[in-house]
């Protein structure tokens, strides 16, 4: 079993998975630091300074001045703005996921063109009819 396992890590396509999983880690970092660095305050200065994520409905008694507030207090809270920069952000990130691939798949050069098809045989009705043929001479 322990050697079974160990042909299992060896392969190839674990180690590439192994290999995809810390750079995509590592990739989230950065597109997060792009997102929230650099997004969202622009799309906030194009919106008029409205921060989504702070947009909450507080779902029960009480004021709170922010969602920070009504969360520390334990408060229930719909924090749909939360949710709505969720979505930009997994926009965005797909963009950018979207457009590395594309670059990726340029520099590979184009896919190589598939060989012809050959020509295809007689069907199965072409053939009974030649062998109807035969038979009757």
């Amino acid at each position: 079993m322990i050697n079974e396992f160990k042909d299992f890590i060896a392969k190839g396509n674990v180690m590439d998975m192994a290999v995809g999983i810390i750079i995509g880690a590592a990739f989230t970092a950065i597109v997060g630091s792009l997102v929230a660095d650099l997004i969202n305050p622009l799309i906030s200065l194009f919106m008029g300074g409205v921060d989504f994520s702070g947009l909450f409905v507080l779902l029960g008694d009480g004021e709170y001045a922010s969602i920070d507030a009504a969360d520390e207090a334990g408060a229930a809270v719909f924090a749909y703005g939360r949710f709505i920069m969720a979505i930009i952000n997994f926009l965005i990130i797909a963009f950018v996921v979207f457009m590395l691939v594309k670059a990726v798949n340029k520099a590979k050069g184009p896919e190589p063109e598939a060989a012809p098809e050959a020509p295809a045989g007689p069907t199965q009705e072409e053939l009974l009819a030649e062998i109807l043929v035969e038979l009757k001479k």
